[in-house]
């Protein structure tokens, strides 16, 4: 009996262990397989704060009649030009998913409302302006290094700025004027890309629903063309995109990008006498990055043309008032050209450089022109064209944030006022998790 008491102990020893070792072997398990899911989930984003103070008119017929508003009082605004959060996953197997939710300026709210003064009617109120946006959700296939294939909606890479977005890749307040005028900036559109990087090159070729233009107008040529006042986006027509970077000479990239497709067909609104219209939209674009020495140069020249300029024009300007069109002429051309050089100066002070902060001097040019040419029936708009000029300076106190200064003045011709501004502002980006 003894014997057999001892037996049952011992056994139910064993049992214990192995329940302890068993739910130990579990909770392990379950912390690494946490600690595997952080370590495949990215979590970042960027932002920008800017107040800025204008010397100049805000009135909207300061084009139209210069001369009446050439002494009016400046104005001030502050500015949340984007707020990005981004969210990614590495599912394994080369599988990944990437996302970006964007607030400009803002974002956007609206508030329902009774009023005491007009006999308890409600009333919507707007709350706030910009936008909120998707601007990416993609899953990715990585087969490897030199082969990708990504499908969603995506980043369209045509220009440098719309490859290089971040706060951090430009020394500007704002995002350069010239090509976020005449190009949708941050393009974005639902498509598939194949792209890839060797050793010197990196290349990406899309495929995607081609330009709307209904939104096209006179001072953003093709800008609005990306975005859809819809709840979804028309794609009776088509467009390719390509971009290649080379890296073959260090510390410089160059590279160019183009983009090919119909606009006219993307369109709820129908007329036959149109027809026979396509809209063809062509872009070509050169740009460089040179980082040495503790200087930054940066530029890049971008030329848009449009088929069809002066039909779009017609049928723009012809669709009703309750259109989200902005019925307002278009150019068949356009151009954008600018410049920037920086130079680090506590690069000549030890104390700052051993702390790896910077201060960047910096200067830009750029000259952009939304109606570059128009055709024999379209209203040619003078102050479309425009020279840009700004001197500032970019503090880097790390090398995610950056506190921005600058002045900046916009050039006419003679008939109309220049623009100068000052703006302050700090912005920021990078990954929270790594």
């Amino acid at each position: 009996m003894k014997r057999l008491k001892n037996v049952l102990i011992l056994c139910s020893l064993v049992a214990f262990s192995s329940v302890s070792a068993q739910e130990h072997c579990d909770e392990s398990t379950k912390k690494e397989d946490k600690k595997d899911v952080l370590n495949r989930l990215s979590i970042g984003g960027y932002g920008e704060v800017v107040l800025t103070r204008n010397y100049y008119s805000d009135q909207w017929q300061r084009y139209s009649n210069a001369e009446k508003y050439k002494d009016e009082k400046s104005h001030g605004r502050f500015d949340l030009p984007h707020v990005v959060i981004s969210l990614g996953y590495d599912f394994g197997k080369g599988w990944s998913f990437g996302s970006e939710i964007e607030f400009e300026h803002g974002g956007t709210g609206s508030a329902v409302e009774i009023e005491a003064e007009e006999a308890g009617e409600y009333e919507t109120e707007t709350e706030r302006g910009g936008e909120v946006v998707l601007e990416q959700f993609w899953i990715q296939k990585s087969f490897s290094r030199a082969f990708n294939i990504r499908a969603g909606h995506i980043i369209v890479p045509v220009g440098m700025t719309n490859q290089y977005h971040l706060p951090t890749e430009f020394f500007t307040n704002y995002r350069p004027e010239g090509e976020s005028t005449i190009l949708p900036c941050t393009w974005h559109e639902t498509g598939i890309s194949f792209w890839g990087r060797t050793k010197n090159w990196r290349y990406e070729v899309q495929f995607l629903a081609g330009l709307d233009a209904d939104r096209f107008d006179s001072e953003n040529f093709i800008n609005g063309g990306s975005g859809s006042p819809y709840e979804f986006k028309i794609a009776n027509t088509y467009a390719g995109a390509f971009r290649l970077d080379n890296y073959s000479i260090r510390n410089l990239r160059l590279a160019v990008s183009g983009y090919f497709g119909y606009s006219f067909d993307n369109s709820l609104t129908k007329n036959t006498k149109y027809k026979d219209c396509k809209g063809e939209v062509m872009i070509g674009s050169f740009d460089f990055h040179y980082n040495s020495r503790n200087f930054i140069v940066r530029g890049n020249f971008d030329w848009a043309h449009l088929n069809d300029s002066e039909e779009i024009t017609q049928f723009n300007k012809s669709m009703s008032n309750a259109s989200p069109s902005p019925k307002m002429a278009v150019a068949s051309d356009a151009v954008a050209a600018g410049i920037e050089l920086g130079y680090d100066i506590f690069t000549h002070v030890p104390k700052m450089n051993q702390d790896d902060q910077k201060l960047y001097l910096f200067g830009r040019y750029e000259y952009y022109d939304s109606m570059a040419k128009v055709e024999k029936n379209v209203l040619d708009h003078g102050w479309c064209g425009k020279q840009r000029m700004a001197l500032g300076v970019n503090y880097y106190p790390l090398k995610e944030v950056v506190v921005k200064a600058e002045f900046s003045k916009r050039f006419y011709k003679s008939q109309y006022n220049n623009e100068p501004s000052v703006s302050l502002g700090i912005a920021y980006a990078g990954f929270f998790t790594k």
